[in-house]
């Protein structure tokens, strides 16, 4: 259900974020996107990412989990017991590539197979399989264990890049409804002057002081700016809403804000200069960008698929030892003797290696063609950071030239309307004089914002918005 209660909100925010028990109607740029921050279903996502890449590494470690295995085999036929064949144990995989196995055997049977004779109390055995060819440095589950690990430190990455995301369209959002409730209370002012102008001209034209003439002038400028002001009030309500998607209660509830909500006026926020830190520090900030960060990471994983492959190409040899005892008096060690022991060797090759080598090829493909995206993404940020930078750099000294122009549109304005009350202007240069000021207000509105912007915008660039 939504809701349009501020306070509310707001109380959310002051108990869980500054403890404040004083609720303002007034919301700062701060204020809202740590709201955004706390609140958004997005960066609820953002932290499940982490929760994520946590889940994938256990699961590859279970790989090396121990197992235990029971094998009971037996035949039953014509009234005799052919075999019963026991082997139960415990497998215990580990990291080095070698698999450490230990388990009782205890075979019986009228038609037994002679190789399968173990004593009548059975026989405990204990050894290692050692991989000497193929799976001696690497195998599929030190791969596996290993790319999730790297995917763990990936969704650290992707969690900065989706709240980076996050926020810059919650702040670009922000200014957006900045300036149009600037520009809305810049229209209101200017209404209700040229409404009052026209209330006096028409007066002073019933009183036979002006010509009608005059109050004609004064109506048109009226309903200009009536017009423009039910502009100025459609984009503040369309930026109101787009305001509202961006404020949640834990993620789940959405809110509106309330009509007596307002943004910071334009006299209390200040342009701001370009970060000398953004420049001292920019290659640095690139490199540490989280995108091209995900993209090394994905560089390791695609190094690591290629170390298997040519693991593979390797043949494979595995040695095997089990040292034997019999098992008396359920100890297993009682009877041991070094010289009771079974071992053996694996081997196998492919003649051609086809397959394998065409593996390795693929892996080196995906491996050059990951490099190249990783120079191009490289090449794209450093675009987008520079660009941002200018963009700031460009509008700070807009505004800064635009502020004195305001004030001279506002000096012309006031001598102007001296000169008309004194009888030596015209009612069309004093409409003239304010529609100059006017729209000088306007376009220093829209500098402010575009500085702001374009400073959100960089932090952006950077992949810092946290």
């Amino acid at each position: 259900m939504r809701r349009t209660v501020l306070s509310f909100l707001f109380l959310v925010f002051c108990s869980a974020l500054t403890a404040q028990k004083s609720i303002p109607k007034v919301i700062s740029f701060d204020q809202y996107m740590a709201i955004v921050r706390a609140h958004h279903p997005v960066a609820k996502q953002a932290d499940i990412r982490l929760k994520q890449g946590d889940a994938t590494v256990l699961q590859s470690r279970g790989n090396f989990d121990p197992k235990l295995f029971n094998d009971l085999t037996q035949k039953y036929f014509d009234d005799k017991s052919y075999y019963s064949l026991i082997d139960a144990g415990v497998k215990i995989p580990t990291w080095f590539g070698i698999e450490v196995k230990g388990g009782y055997e205890q075979n019986q049977g009228t038609y037994l197979n002679p190789e399968k004779n173990t004593p009548t109390n059975g026989l405990w055995y204990a050894g290692v399989t050692l991989p000497v060819g193929a799976g001696l440095f690497i195998d599929e589950r030190r791969a596996e264990l290993r790319k999730a690990q790297l995917f763990q430190e990936m969704t650290v990455s992707e969690r900065q890049l989706l709240i980076n995301e996050l926020l810059y369209k919650s702040g670009s959002a922000y200014w957006e409804w900045f300036q149009a409730y600037n520009v809305l209370t810049v229209y209101t002012e200017a209404v209700v002057l040229a409404n009052q102008r026209y209330q006096a001209v028409k007066q002073n034209a019933i009183l036979g002081d002006q010509p009608f003439m005059d109050t004609v002038e004064a109506g048109i400028q009226l309903q200009n700016r009536q017009l423009a002001l039910r502009q100025s009030q459609l984009d503040y309500a369309n930026s109101t809403a787009m305001l509202a998607v961006y404020l949640w209660v834990d993620g789940t509830v959405p809110l509106e804000l309330a009509e007596n909500a307002t943004p910071e006026v334009n006299e209390n926020v200040v342009g701001r200069d370009v970060d000398a830190y953004y420049l001292a520090q920019r290659d640095t900030l690139l490199m540490q960008h989280p995108k091209l960060q995900q993209y090394q990471l994905k560089l390791d994983q695609i190094a690591i698929d290629q170390r298997l492959k040519r693991e593979q190409l390797k043949p494979t040899l595995n040695l095997k030892y089990n040292a034997l005892s019999e098992a008396i008096n359920d100890s297993p060690l009682e009877e041991y003797n070094s010289n009771n022991y079974n071992w053996g060797v694996e081997f196998s090759m492919p003649i051609l290696l086809r397959k394998e080598r065409g593996a390795l090829r693929l892996a080196n493909y995906k491996l050059q063609e990951a490099e190249l995206d990783y120079t191009n993404q490289i090449a794209e940020i450093l675009f987008k950071i520079n660009s941002a930078l200018n963009d700031w750099e460009a509008t700070k000294d807009q505004l800064d030239l635009y502020t004195r122009t305001v004030i001279d549109y506002e000096r012309l304005l006031s001598g102007e309307r001296q000169l008309f009350n004194a009888g030596e202007s015209s009612l069309f240069m004093v409409n003239a004089r304010e529609l100059g000021f006017i729209g000088a207000q306007i376009k220093q509105i829209e500098i402010l914002t575009k500085n702001h912007k374009a400073r959100l915008k960089t932090t952006y660039a950077f992949g810092l918005l946290e």
